[in-house]
């Protein structure tokens, strides 16, 4: 069902234009617009509508298209609502609305990038960028992102770029032809390439292009002339396994290369491989994500073990991926390397206990002023408990914890609040959401965090604290309750509730006291 025909589109174009020009109740009270101003609107509507539904049905590849076919319908009945609301613009208002769109020009940085996003033409595009042809400017940044260009558009931008090349440091070409057909997107996907190729790029965006292997292709001319990239983005391109080869292949270097980013792509385990050849040849990569990208073990192996080169990572993000517990063993070899390390997130991974162990081992012995540690939703369990609560305790600079949706339970809680207890003055937040948690854990993670300085959030929602415990909790932060996330769905019998089983709250806090007399946990300045 999606996408839909041209001929569906056109059709959709021509009826919303004639709402827009029929007398009504409506246009009484907002005025009535023009044929010419009507036509304007609806192809801009219907780009706008198409470009959103587009991007959910990416979102959601297998699926049959019917909800992006209603997405675009109400997304294409609320625009209009909004032009018949705002009614008739006159032309110098407009032209206005046009230039408003440039956030920022203070001599170095041109920003054309406002909400909401904008469909130009030739003359749409002529007046924006007009300041980038004045005599005696060096622009050294530039950012269309949000701003979608057609055919004519970018015949106007072409020659411009291709005037200021020498002095550009960073590009963003994010989100640049939103709603275009595919063969009109690559052209002018392939004119902005010919117009900067050669240029001297410290920073390149190219994200929100719906790029896949053609579009990397068509930004080929530019991507084989830069030999001095700092950082790169592809953000949600839908680069696939052929797309990341086809990076790797058009990449002419990448040794200074300090920011890579592939977020929300379909890159699987072949083009995990051909990203972690990149990252091999970055020994200075300071910023890594490849989250969300489908890969499963074979390429969360090659990618961890790839990004041993890189010594100098400050920031790595790979959550939502399908690593398993063998990549996580591998990353955990790996990660003594990164002294540097400040943020990792290695949420919804698969990791288990075993990966998590190796790798929680491996950070104890790095990354001293580690900040973030994001490791929610990889089948934790309380066996674990004792390696990550000392592992938290020697991490005095933690700003965030997030070890949510995991299976840690009263046992878990109790160990890691017994770490928080001393230091950590520069808390901000912890997440413990999800973890079968009662009141007795509950308790404990409440009183060792109330009073740090900085606390701005403790989430223990989605457990299965009773109200009593609840209370509990309200009482300790009676002081800051807006500190404390909402606990409106925790279930006090909990799933697992075994009535043989369960002992009463008390006596589980004392069963977990005992047990933590004989554990030492190391608090490192």
């Amino acid at each position: 069902m999606w996408p839909i025909s041209q001929s569906t589109r056109l059709k959709l174009v021509e009826r919303m234009t004639k709402n827009l020009v029929t007398p009504s109740i409506w246009s009484r009270k907002y005025g009535l617009l023009s044929q010419e101003e009507a036509e304007e609107d609806a192809k801009r509507i219907e780009t706008a509508a198409f470009a959103t539904a587009n991007q959910h049905f990416t979102q959601e590849p297998d699926g049959d298209g019917s909800s992006a076919v209603q997405l675009y319908a109400k997304e294409s009945s609320r625009l209009m609502i909004d032009v018949i609301k705002r009614g008739p613009v006159a032309k110098a208002d407009a032209e206005l609305g046009i230039l408003a769109k440039i956030k920022e020009c203070d001599g170095t940085t041109f920003d054309i990038s406002g909400d909401p996003r904008k469909v130009i033409d030739g003359d749409e595009a002529e007046k924006l960028l007009k300041l980038l042809t004045e005599p005696g400017r060096r622009y050294t940044k530039i950012c269309f992102s949000n701003t979608s260009f057609g055919r004519e558009a970018a015949l106007i931008a072409q020659p411009i770029l291709s005037s200021m090349k020498d002095h550009l440091i960073e590009v963003d070409l994010s989100d640049i032809v939103a709603g275009r057909p595919e063969e009109e997107a690559l052209e002018v996907m392939e004119m902005f390439s010919s117009a900067l190729e050669g240029s001297k790029l410290r920073s390149l965006n190219l994200s929100y292009n719906a790029l896949g292997e053609k579009g990397i292709r068509a930004f080929g001319a530019l991507l084989k002339s830069q030999h001095n990239l700092e950082e790169l983005y592809l953000i949600n391109d839908g680069i696939s396994e052929e797309a990341a080869m086809a990076v790797h292949e058009l990449l002419p270097s990448t040794e200074k290369l300090k920011f890579l980013h592939f977020h929300n792509n379909m890159t699987g385990d072949e083009g995990a491989i051909a990203i972690a050849k990149i990252a091999s040849k970055s020994p200075l990569l300071e910023d890594f994500r490849c989250s969300s990208t489908r890969v499963e073990s074979e390429g969360g192996i090659a990618l961890s073990t790839a990004l041993g080169s890189c010594t100098h990572l400050k920031k790595l993000d790979l959550r939502d991926n399908m690593f398993g517990v063998d990549a996580g063993l591998a990353l955990s070899k790996v990660l003594s390397e990164f002294s540097n390390l400040s943020e990792i997130y290695l949420s919804y991974l698969n990791l288990e206990d075993e990966g998590s162990i190796a790798i929680w081992n491996a950070l104890k012995e790095s990354a001293p002023s580690l900040e973030v540690l994001d490791m929610a939703g990889n089948e934790i369990t309380a066996r674990a408990a004792p390696v990550i609560a000392s592992l938290i305790a020697s991490k005095q600079f933690l700003t965030k914890l997030n070890l949510a949706e995991n299976e840690l339970k009263d046992e878990g809680a109790v160990l890691i609040a017994k770490a928080l207890e001393e230091g950590h003055g520069q808390l901000c937040e912890v997440d413990m959401n999800t973890n079968m948690i009662r009141r007795a854990g509950a308790r404990c993670l409440a009183l060792a965090v109330v009073s740090k300085p900085s606390l701005k959030l403790l989430n223990i929602n989605g457990n299965y604290i009773s109200d009593e415990g609840i209370d509990e909790v309200k009482d300790t932060f009676k002081n800051c309750l807006t500190v404390l996330g909402p606990l409106d769905e925790n279930d006090p019998d909990g799933e697992d509730y075994d009535e043989e089983e369960e002992e009463q709250d008390g006596d589980i806090e004392h069963d977990l006291e005992s047990r933590l007399k004989g554990l030492e946990i190391k608090h490192e300045d």
